[in-house]
């Protein structure tokens, strides 16, 4: 099977390093800056699993071409327009592409733009993060990848690329038989996390410590719950427990990507998260003012930021 990474970031380039590693064929989409320092350089990983140093393919998107099995899309969701354009002369007939994102949104625009035929379902759950001289560091044990049909089941191609992923140090390829199901757990959790922590500038712990903050926790999470057992994606009682604990605990230091984000000035994926959160509760007759007050709380930050009040 034959692998095109957008980008040779964190995650693009920590599942491309492994698989190059295990011999398999991967090629980096990157920009003439990236590929000069990949050849220069090489690419370097430093894991729990073992590190990887070494040279890399890439190609540069004047010079791309169809012919990749699977396209593994790493982005941020405010850069997906950007990211389609980047991939869309190297999705042939048969290509699969994976997108990696936060939020739900961005695969009803992969579908609209490339067709729902080439487009995966999943998620991931890879801590990892590029140093300032480009290593990828590998901050946990932490090493799946999910994946599945939007329509559900495991097709002869899902089931190929868990094969083809296997085997690679420092993953675990999972196939899954309701890959949507998994995408709106992971929306309930993020959405809750990165709305509380952002409207409340506090991580987890700090927040469940205040006098009300596990108690308005407990409501988003509930909330968020709700516009997902609406939308046909109810999460499990397990799931439910499982982050009832998370966001009780008040020694937590789990802080969002949302919260750190917005302590840097960058942008946010709030439109994508929440607002997408909040068009669904709307549509679903749900009223909630802590979801209004975590999406308007992004969005006047970003207005602030706009105005270059930051």
């Amino acid at each position: 099977m034959k692998f095109l990474i957008l980008g040779a970031g964190a995650i693009g380039g920590y599942v491309g390093g492994r698989l190059t590693e295990a011999g398999r064929d991967a090629t980096f989409l990157v920009r003439e800056a990236r590929r000069d320092q990949l050849e220069r350089d090489g690419l370097r990983i430093e894991s729990v699993y073992g590190d990887f140093a070494g040279p890399v393919k890439t190609v540069t998107r004047d010079a791309l071409a169809p012919g990749y099995d699977l396209i593994l899309l790493t982005c941020k969701a405010y850069d997906l327009d950007d990211a389609i354009d980047a991939i869309a002369h190297a999705v042939g007939p048969g290509t699969m592409v994976f997108p990696i994102l936060n939020g739900l949104r961005h695969i009803d625009i992969l579908n609209e733009r490339l067709g729902a035929k080439h487009v995966l379902a999943g998620t991931v759950k890879i801590s990892v993060a590029r140093m300032d001289d480009g290593t990828i560091r590998h901050m946990n044990d932490w090493r799946w990848l999910h994946f599945g049909e939007q329509g559900g089941g495991i097709s002869d191609r899902v089931a190929a690329l868990r094969d083809a992923l296997d085997g690679a140090t420092g993953l675990e390829p999972v196939a899954l038989e309701d890959a949507m199901q998994e995408m709106w757990e992971k929306m309930v959790h993020l959405a809750t996390a990165a709305g509380m922590t952002s409207l409340m500038r506090a991580n987890v712990g700090q927040i469940v410590r205040t006098e009300e903050g596990a108690t308005l926790f407990r409501h988003f999470l509930e909330t968020t719950a709700a516009i997902a057992r609406h939308a046909g994606h109810p999460p499990s009682e397990a799931f439910m427990e499982n982050y009832r604990a998370l966001f009780s605990d008040p020694q937590s230091k789990y802080a969002t990507s949302m919260l750190r984000d917005i302590e840097a000035g960058n942008p946010t994926e709030g439109e994508h998260i929440l607002g997408m959160l909040l068009e669904s509760a709307r549509a679903a007759g749900i009223d909630d003012p802590l979801l209004v007050a975590a999406y308007a709380a992004v969005k006047a930050y970003e207005a602030r930021r706009a105005d270059g009040g930051l």
